[in-house]
């Protein structure tokens, strides 16, 4: 079990902390044949603003928003077709990389919980193969 009256930011070994999430993250980004093509081949900026996010997001300083502004997610998001099975296969790579990292399992499921929510709001298009509405979770 972890503290509650920590934040994320905390829980996670702040910013040290959440660059290993994010590294192993990508790592596994990388590999993920559905989700390599949105990103670039080089992730070392892509992985250092979503550190900034992440730490931001989770209850610490407003790296994102101190260098770069409001995030705009969706916004930023909307040149690149992002379906369900996008959204699905992030989840899926963040959960993984959790494990690795050997986070709480208590703290994966609240930390998950809010990220689903950020990535699911993320979906612009309808996922081709299945006909799925972009809306459906």
């Amino acid at each position: 079990m972890f503290d509650e009256s920590k934040t994320p930011y905390d829980l996670l070994g702040e910013k040290e902390g959440i660059t290993k999430l994010v590294t192993t993250f990508y790592s596994l980004v990388s590999q993920d044949s559905l989700l390599s093509p949105l990103f670039p081949e080089d992730l070392t900026e892509t992985a250092y603003k979503q550190t900034q996010f992440l730490s931001q997001f989770f209850g610490g300083p407003p790296f994102y928003t101190e260098e770069h502004g409001h995030p705009m997610l969706r916004a930023r998001h909307m040149p690149f077709p992002i379906t369900n099975s996008h959204a699905k296969a992030w989840i899926a790579c963040m959960e993984k990389a959790m494990t690795i990292q050997k986070i709480d399992p208590d703290l994966q499921n609240i930390l998950l919980s809010r990220l689903k929510m950020t990535a699911f709001h993320m979906v612009n298009t309808e996922d081709s193969e299945r006909g799925e509405n972009a809306d459906t979770v």
